[in-house]
């Protein structure tokens, strides 16, 4: 029998995930009482958004290579203890310029989260298996979502909003404490079973993919990183938007308080867990059935794409249980196509450059993140000036429509080949029972 310590591993991922997301978010759900008490405008806020993720940005190119030296016990270990500081950072500044500094600090450290992450994943889980593993580790950035509404505003009417950032913070020290002395590669840990052992490495890749040298621009030579690049680039804003925006929207459009944002966002995130697991499961499902694992990976992705679509078409949604429905459909669409999308380094590359790769899909994201929270900022206090501010917010939800379907086009493009080559349909068909043709009568 087939051990589980894997997903020991896999829960421990998902763990950190979630803490890294409740962490950034305190921020977003303290933004009308900030902005209040700060004076903040919307494009003061859009700047702390784009310092978080200009120093994401750098995080990324920093720690992707640091990781792939260090390994994921040590990398993984400092970019928590880093992150971690700085949330509690929050609680003893008060300026603009003060909050830009442990902003920066905080999007530095958090962008160790998913180099350090995906590369576990793919030196403890088969390919079969990666998807799913993925999915379970991306969900983690939906509890953290749903938490952090759930806890943050509570915490901060109770105790001010220092005590906030500080709780959160601490709770990294104390997955820092479990990681340290659980995580081990498959190879040096003793309670893996020798047949759990022989799944993990039954596809594994060590040296087997073109020799790169070690640099960047090696790595910028092959198709699979601009792909995974430009579509990290071209969603990862929209992803950013949802978490950083979300709150405020509900404020604006529906003149929401802190105390009763909790539950509308709660829904939306809710169901990004669902898209996150029901994203990876699905590839999973088509590679277990006989497809090609990139043929799954892009099928699944391209229904993703479709669901986010409808976002689109938000300004003529006026009540705001249906758009809650409506985000719900499309930031669960973001995740299942993340679990996916997050899978295509280890598909294509040895494990000893999975996080350098992750590291350029995660700096192009950034800057995608960086560039799109400026124009969102200076379009909404553009269209709050004309007291027109859901004509702002529909103008946005019609850019996020958009943005999948053609991400999906471009990665189609770089990749060139056909989305449902023969073998997967031939595999597909080996499987499938056969049926009986019936005659058909008058």
């Amino acid at each position: 029998m087939i051990g589980r310590y894997r997903w020991l591993i896999c829960s421990l991922l998902f763990a950190a995930t979630t803490i890294n997301y409740v962490d950034r978010q305190v921020l977003s759900l303290l933004k009308p009482l900030l902005e209040h008490k700060f004076a903040w405008s919307e494009k003061d806020y859009s700047y702390l958004v784009i310092v978080f993720q200009a120093c994401y940005a750098l995080g990324f190119v920093s720690f992707g290579k640091l990781i792939d030296r260090l390994g994921t016990r040590l990398g993984y270990a400092l970019c928590m203890l880093v992150w971690s500081v700085a949330s509690i950072g929050h609680a003893f500044v008060g300026g603009m310029a003060s909050f830009a500094v442990v902003r920066g600090l905080l999007g530095f450290g958090e962008a160790g989260n998913f180099p350090s992450a995906l590369k576990s994943v793919s030196e403890w889980f088969p390919a079969r298996e990666r998807s799913l593993a993925v999915g379970i580790v991306t969900a983690g950035t939906s509890i953290g979502a749903i938490m952090a509404p759930a806890t943050v505003p509570w915490l901060a009417a109770q105790y001010g909003w220092q005590v906030a950032f500080i709780a959160t913070g601490l709770s990294g020290f104390v997955w820092l404490a479990v990681w340290w002395g659980v995580y081990r590669l498959p190879e040096e840990t003793r309670a893996l079973s020798p047949d759990e052992l022989r799944y993990i490495r039954q596809d594994r890749r060590d040296s087997d993919g073109p020799a790169f040298g070690g640099r960047w621009m090696d790595l910028l030579k092959v198709r699979a990183t601009w792909a995974f690049a430009i579509g990290k680039f071209m969603t990862d804003p929209i992803w950013f938007f949802i978490l950083f925006w979300l709150p405020s929207y509900f404020s604006d459009r529906y003149h929401l308080n802190l105390q009763h944002l909790g539950l509308p966002l709660m829904v939306v995130y809710c169901a990004t867990s669902v898209g996150s697991v029901g994203g990876g499961w699905l590839s999973s499902f088509l590679i277990g059935r006989g497809w090609r694992v990139m043929a799954a990976r892009r099928l699944t992705m391209l229904i993703m794409a479709a669901m986010v679509v409808p976002l689109a078409f938000s300004a003529q949604i006026h009540g705001m249980w249906m758009m809650v429905g409506l985000l719900s459909l499309a930031a669960a669409a973001h995740q299942g196509w993340s679990a996916n999308i997050y899978s295509i380094p280890a598909d294509h590359f040895p494990r000893e450059m999975i996080a350098s790769v992750q590291g350029i899909g995660g700096l192009a994201g950034s800057i995608g993140g960086m560039i799109f929270p400026f124009g969102v900022g200076l379009l909404l206090d553009h269209y709050r000036h004309l007291n027109d501010i859901n004509m702002g917010y529909s103008i946005l939800f019609a850019v996020c429509g958009s943005a999948y379907i053609l991400a999906w086009l471009i990665i189609q493009i770089l990749n060139g080949r056909d989305l449902f080559p023969r073998n997967c349909l031939a595999g597909w068909r080996k499987r499938m029972p056969r049926r009986r043709h019936a005659v058909s009568g008058a």
